[in-house]
């Protein structure tokens, strides 16, 4: 029986949208939160991912941005002044809306779920504020055997 489960993440990271006509253009910051939602059949144990196993998955992602500044490439303004700083910053290629942070994580989350043949489907929900969120759901492709699994998970490829 498909089974969903889910977990919230937290951390603060600064961003500035230079298209936007408002107060997003300029530099500011938000306290983020991201649900990961995972989507398949229990284990014979009765888990779908442990827990556990999913903080391994994702908090390293999260700690590379945690009170950085997610600098679009194409930002020339902030990213110059950024590189020449010590201050820490990840640097990518596309607008730092929420939409596309979400789009981001569903990318770089979804290659670890690949080769966990129980696993179907993956929703990313990013929010910047209590209010807004923006949400990437889909399923999870299958890969070649490339992706290292978790020793206690072997049975599950």
């Amino acid at each position: 029986m498909l089974t969903k489960i889910s977990k919230t993440f937290r951390w603060e990271m600064a961003h500035r949208l230079p298209f936007h006509e408002g107060g997003c253009k300029n530099i500011h910051g938000h306290s983020y939160s991201m649900t990961v939602e995972l989507r398949g059949e229990p284990d014979t144990n009765g888990m779908v991912l442990d827990y556990f196993d999913l903080v391994n998955i994702v908090e390293p992602h999260i700690k590379e941005i945690d009170h950085a500044f997610l600098c679009d490439n194409s930002d020339t303004l902030v990213k110059d002044f950024l590189k020449s700083s010590a201050l820490k910053a990840v640097y990518v290629d596309f607008s730092t809306t929420a939409e596309n942070i979400a789009r981001w994580f569903f990318e770089r989350l979804s290659d670890h779920f690949m080769m966990m043949k129980n696993i179907q489907g993956l929703r990313i929900a990013v929010s910047e504020t209590e209010r807004t969120t923006a949400e990437v759901v889909g399923e999870i492709r299958i890969s070649p055997l490339s992706i290292p699994i978790l020793e206690h998970q072997t049975h599950l490829v």
